[in-house]
């Protein structure tokens, strides 16, 4: 049995620590009201005889005041009472120590595997992860309803991002570059006018990415086609210098030869200095800032042409890759790119293919760009095509005083998700329960959310001045509320899910992708999407259904619901959930299948979502991949490629990683055995928890046997 301690922690169940509580009470009362070593066993028993997999440690206590009462035993019962009181006050005055000590002497491991930007071996980190531990430790024991940390503890909902809860920051948004760029912002009280020059306006756009990213935790995006006119000032500089130098009877061939060679420099220093400056810069929680580039042309852009070179430099540059201090190219985490499909680009003979040809030449050798069609995000979204915010989070349609729609310069809240597989275990196969206790959860989720909002109502703009005064998000005066933006739909509170597809087979007994599975799945997220629209309704507040951003939540669930209530074939004996709607990694589905399916229920979730597809190989695969991605422009709003190649960050090697004789994945190059520095394969069943060996039973160890 594991107990459940206040702050989240599971320790193994030890009768001893019962005997010990009552025993301390027992040295406070008359040796009549003592209870008997025979009656603490009567407790243990009962206690043990309840053949829990998990137990809350209030219950626990709760059950020892409710037998001594019981046993008659008034007296014991109310020094028990006092001492449990006097426990928690000790408790209540400092939680953290373990934790934070455990950072400090990097002995923590769930925190060192948590993020694999963040070393947790550097003091900036550790300051970060420090403030987030002390965070975590506020909002669970002062800052949320007792309700809602247990939910969260007991694995019914996760309410994201506890570590920075404590402060009134939210999660992630689109930057209006635009306007900060037109119209000029200040950063650490420093004015930065408009620039001049298209390197300018990257540096600058670097330092606003980056004090964006040190005054919020979550992702934040730019789009690229506000630097096209930039680019055009720069070649306005370039031509005027050089008529200048040339005189008057200058060949004009000569000249634009001289300017477009000068315009290429600037533009591949500019981009360099993007590339260099997001790896480079390191962030107030001690990582590089979570930056998405959206890379969308429009066809009414008066600077498509600008737009266009830009965006070729940024692919060419990435598909080269980033030194590491080795001096080997590597694929550089960020900036996240996420390129748009559109009739002038779709690999359908369109004028600007030769962009599409090369992204997917650089996702076949670095993974991105990430793919988004505009035909089926305009059908979904008002006819409006925008980025995500970071990863997958999309915010919905909404329109100013005027009329006009607008993206830029909208946020995200915050997020809570719901244990989707945890209802359909308690439903126990019976349909009715599963709706009923559905919409219980989905309540507890509503009122988790509302604790996001009401963190920060009433917050002022001085909070973070780059977004609330100088332009990121608002033009607020010092001092002015941030209130407006959280309402009326302006900002986003996103309610996220984990697996759709364990949730079917539970009350349906087959997958979601099953014709008797998929009206029920397509039931289960119509209802969260009207829930939604529900909650917008009643309270003016912009809820939306989000395919969860947290990969690890897929094995958080399924680790808490594998000792709660054992292990479940297909369920919770794989280890971990299948994230939002996706299908199963075992499932044998061909890509366009499995594309065409995800699609559908892409459009029920409009507040986030992405699809993928694991290609092997994929240097070898480009016919492939351009069939690809031909049919997410035609069928797939938002898709991503995966490749089933290992890679080691350290050194670049690209080629199988295998465990070494110490039980550790050793890149076979350079020695590399961090497993935050490398990709490993997902092999044969996706799994990518904690390995354990299957009982003595094969010693071989170049593969994971958990799950074979």
């Amino acid at each position: 049995m594991k107990v459940i301690k206040r702050d989240g922690h599971i320790v193994e169940y030890d009768k001893e620590k019962i005997a010990i509580a009552i025993g301390k009470a027992n040295d406070e009362v008359p040796e009549e009201e003592k209870a008997t070593p025979n009656e603490i066993k009567k407790i243990v028993k009962y206690i043990e005889s309840l053949n829990k997999k998990r137990i809350l440690v209030e219950d626990i206590q709760d059950i020892i005041e409710v037998k001594l009462m019981e046993a008659k035993r008034f007296e014991l019962a109310k020094h028990y009472i006092v001492y449990r009181y006097n426990r928690a006050l000790v408790r209540k005055s400092n939680t953290t120590d373990e934790s934070i000590l455990s950072l400090i002497r990097n002995e923590n491991k769930e925190l060192s595997e948590e993020n694999s930007n963040k070393n947790t071996c550097l003091a900036s980190t550790q300051r970060d992860y420090i403030a987030g531990e002390v965070s975590k430790d506020l909002t669970r024991r002062m800052l949320l309803p007792e309700k809602i940390s247990k939910a969260h503890d007991d694995g019914v909902i996760h309410f994201h991002d506890m570590d920075y809860f404590v402060q009134p920051i939210f999660n992630c948004c689109l930057i209006n570059i635009s306007d900060m760029l037109d119209n000029g912002t200040v950063m650490n009280g420093k004015l930065i006018e408009s620039p001049k020059s298209f390197q300018v306006a990257c540096t600058v756009t670097t330092q606003i990415i980056a004090a964006v990213a040190s005054n919020q935790y979550g992702g934040q995006s730019v789009e690229i086609k506000h630097l096209g006119k930039y680019l055009r000032k720069s070649r306005d500089k370039f031509t005027k210098r050089f008529k200048s130098i040339l005189g008057k009877n200058y060949d004009k061939k000569v000249l634009e030869e001289l300017v477009d060679s000068e315009t290429r420099k600037e533009l591949a220093s500019g981009v360099q200095t993007i590339q260099y400056q997001i790896n480079t810069l390191m962030t107030t929680n001690g990582q590089s800032p979570f930056v998405t580039l959206f890379l969308n042309l429009e066809a009414n852009d008066p600077y498509i042409e600008e737009n266009a070179m830009i965006i070729e430099e940024i692919i060419k540059q990435r598909y080269e890759g980033i030194k590491n201090d080795k001096g080997v190219y590597i694929t550089p985490a960020f900036p996240k790119l996420v390129y748009v499909l559109d009739e002038h680009n779709c690999l359908k003979g369109g004028k600007y293919d030769y962009l599409t040809e090369l992204a997917v030449k650089c996702s076949s050798k670095r993974m991105y760009p990430d793919y988004i069609s505009a035909k089926k995000m305009r059908e979904n979204y008002e006819g409006n095509v925008f980025s995500p915010m970071g990863c997958r989070s999309f915010l919905s349609p909404w329109k100013d005083e005027n009329g006009n729609y607008k993206f830029e310069g909208r946020f995200n809240q915050g997020v809570v998700s719901i244990n989707l597989p945890q209802i359909g275990i308690l439903a126990d196969g019976d349909e009715d329960k599963f709706w009923q206790i559905f919409d219980e959860r989905l309540d507890l989720c509503r009122e988790a959310l509302m604790c996001r909002h009401h963190a920060l109502l009433g917050v002022t703009s001085d909070i973070s001045p780059v977004h609330w005064q100088y332009g990121a998000i608002a033009r607020l005066g010092k001092g002015e509320k941030i209130d407006k933006y959280l309402k009326d739909g302006y900002s986003t509170l996103s309610l996220g899910y984990i697996g759709l597809y364990e949730t079917t087979k539970l009350v349906k007994g087959v997958p979601h992708t099953d014709p008797k599975g998929t009206p029920f799945a397509t039931k289960v997220m119509q209802h969260m999407k009207d829930k939604c629209a529900e909650w917008k309704k009643e309270t003016g507040l912009g809820f939306a259904l989000y395919g969860t951003p947290a990969e690890s939540l897929c094995y958080r669930f399924a680790k808490i619901d594998l000792e709660k209530f054992g292990k479940i074939k297909d369920i919770t004996d794989k280890g971990y959930y299948t994230n939002s709607y996706h299908v199963d990694v075992r499932e044998k589905i061909d890509a366009f299948t499995k594309l065409g399916f995800e699609a559908e229920l892409q459009k029920l979730s409009t507040g986030g979502a992405i699809s993928y597809i694991e290609v092997p190989n994929m240097q070898h695969n480009l016919d492939a991949m351009r069939e690809v991605v031909k049919f997410i422009y035609d069928n797939v709003q938002y898709g991503e490629f995966n490749t089933k190649s290992d890679y080691c960050h350290v050194c670049g090697f690209d080629g199988e990683i295998k465990i070494n004789k110490d039980l550790q994945w050793e890149c076979p190059n350079c020695g590399n055995h961090d497993k935050t520095k490398m990709n490993v394969t997902r092999r044969t069943c996706g799994y990518l928890g904690e390995n354990f060996w299957n009982e003595g039973k094969t010693k071989e160890i170049n593969q994971r046997v958990t799950h074979l």
